[in-house]
């Protein structure tokens, strides 16, 4: 069934020239061939849209190259706006539903990535009520410019505890990298319109999907995502420091409020204006604790996240 099922692969452009062939080259290789490659340019003012334009001309039946145009969205707008657009288009792409990958330019997929990851979905949807939001999402290989191999598994560079997937823990800290997602219309019908102030597009879906339905990890690569030096966002080796050994300097540094606890604390409480009233008490109670951290009084953020971090 999964070799007749038809998914669209989004992709957000700006100013990949470098990396951009190689990543459609990897797409147009894969082994689940029944997909549609929607793009949309983010008003590079390089070499990418001629690129593309040249890859839609010679396979017009695969790719979609939406008109150039609009406000800079940025990564998360941009893939955003994408999402929106195959859900009001679906029928004029060929869809039956709208399953939707995300890809970005500056990486190569394994030639079995759509494959696997439908396969988990469909059975996934197939021991589940058919309405219920799905992501699923793999492991990744971290690799350098020239393709040399960084570390074979992100999860594990990156320190992720990637079984403390539950909605209280997602909240805090995302587990979902949006170059492995694949999401069902379920999901995105539930997560539209994605907010401005959501921090990333993948954040937004994994949080959706673990409050309403199903987060199904892949404990193998299927991306070679690259790392080069204008990296949207990019792998950070974990390094695990320890509290008694840090200077009293930097225990006094480390009192500053966080900036990035800040952002999960809008987050979280743009979550809660949208979705409140659907949510379980507890999953309320997890996104009070979380917005509690946009208090910009570093000791009590810091109370608030250990708090929010053990419910």
């Amino acid at each position: 069934m999964s070799a007749h099922t038809k998914i669209a692969v989004l992709l957000s452009t700006y100013n990949g020239e470098k990396f951009l062939a190689e990543q459609l080259d990897s797409l147009l290789a894969q082994s689940h061939k029944n997909f549609i490659l929607v793009v949309r340019d983010d008003g590079s003012h390089d070499r990418t849209v001629s690129i593309l334009e040249s890859y839609a001309s010679d396979h017009s039946e695969k790719i979609c190259l939406l008109s150039p145009g609009g406000e800079n969205r940025g990564a998360s707008g941009g893939f955003a706006f994408l999402v929106n657009y195959v859900i009001t288009n679906k029928e004029s792409l060929g869809l039956t539903s709208s399953y939707m990958m995300f890809c970005d330019q500056d990486d190569t997929w394994y030639p079995q990535k759509i494959e696997k990851l439908l396969a988990a979905m469909l059975a996934t949807e197939a021991s589940n009520d058919s309405a219920l939001p799905i992501l699923v999402h793999s492991d990744l290989e971290v690799v350098s410019e020239q393709n040399t191999v960084i570390a074979k598994s992100l999860i594990h560079y990156q320190g992720l505890e990637i079984e403390r997937n539950s909605f209280t823990n997602l909240v805090i800290s995302n587990l979902v990298t949006g170059c492995t997602a694949l999401i069902n219309e379920s999901l995105a019908e539930k997560a539209l319109p994605i907010p401005e102030n959501a921090i990333m597009h993948d954040w937004w879906l994994a949080l959706v999907a673990t409050a309403f339905g199903k987060l199904v990890y892949l404990d193998i690569p299927l991306v070679h995502y690259r790392q080069h030096s204008n990296n949207a966002i990019g792998a950070k080796k974990f390094t695990k420091v320890s509290v008694v050994s840090m200077s009293l300097w930097r225990r006094i540094l480390a009192r500053k409020p966080n900036e990035h606890l800040i952002e999960v604390a809008i987050q979280a409480a743009e979550f809660n204006r949208r979705y409140g009233p659907q949510l379980s008490g507890r999953q309320r109670l997890c996104l009070r604790l979380c917005i509690g951290m946009g208090i910009k009084i570093g000791i009590v953020q810091r109370l608030m996240y250990r708090l929010a971090r053990r419910f």
